[in-house]
């Protein structure tokens, strides 16, 4: 485990991750889910891992991406996998074809479906007022082109096809896709069962940003009320890998 300090950057040795990404969070070590996703998959395979938060986008211009062994490799997703392969990590193992059918299905519906509803709200809804709350490190100047960013992500949503939509239809299409997922965990600790796989890290990215990153979103009572399984979720994920999240925000917590 890497714990939370900034690391130049450098690698770190041989088959040690140095893993790009945004500056820490607030409330969450990463404002963004598919970093906290990659993050912790590499604590649940305990993975060597160092941080580097001065140059979070990386070739394909999204965040995260690694460097392991002087190669670079993007996407959180196929980082994931192939630390994976070269590591001899699966937490799915266990998993019928069947099951991890389910799982993948999940996944896709939270990374993009769910996303895109996180995403509208962020930055066209609020018109990203609520960043300054969730991250400190934004440069004073992202506040007077923020207009411009705000007609690029309504832009981006629009091509796929959310944005589109109502505020009041998006809202409720989030709903689902919760109400979805809050019926197939139930009372299980994990997503597939007792254990947690590779699929919970991703559910968790996500799972986070709404129950810790979108203040004053409609959302928020729900995660307290008929979502409780999924905000006991992320607590449990939280506390499992993350024993040191207060110290991993910015500011740190004491």
């Amino acid at each position: 485990m890497a714990g939370c300090r900034k690391k130049p950057n450098v690698s770190g040795g041989k088959d040690v991750v140095l893993l790009h990404q945004l500056d820490r969070g607030v409330f969450t070590p990463s404002i963004s889910p598919f970093p906290l996703k990659l993050e912790t998959y590499l604590r649940m395979a305990n993975i060597p891992y160092e941080n580097d938060f001065k140059d979070p986008m990386g070739p394909k211009g999204k965040t995260p991406w690694m460097t392991l062994n002087g190669e670079d490799f993007s996407d959180s997703q196929l980082c994931l996998e192939l630390l994976a392969s070269k590591f001899g990590k699966d937490f799915s193992s266990h998993l019928t074809e069947a099951e991890r059918a389910i799982g993948r299905a999940f996944q896709i519906m939270a990374e993009e479906h769910l996303y895109w509803v996180v995403v509208l709200w962020r930055w066209v809804y609020t018109k990203g007022k609520t960043l300054w709350a969730i991250q400190m490190n934004f440069p004073a100047a992202l506040r007077y082109v923020m207009p411009i960013v705000v007609r690029k992500m309504k832009g981006q949503a629009s091509a796929q096809g959310m944005g589109r939509h109502s505020q009041e239809e998006v809202i409720e299409m989030g709903m689902k896709d919760l109400r979805a997922m809050s019926a197939y965990l139930g009372i299980k600790p994990y997503f597939m069962g007792d254990t947690p796989t590779e699929m919970d890290c991703a559910m968790f990215g996500m799972l986070a940003m709404i129950v810790w990153c979108m203040p004053g979103s409609p959302f928020e009572q729900h995660m307290k009320g008929e979502f409780i399984n999924l905000k006991d979720f992320c607590e449990r994920m939280k506390d499992q890998f993350w024993p040191d999240w207060n110290q991993c925000l910015l500011p740190p917590r004491v």
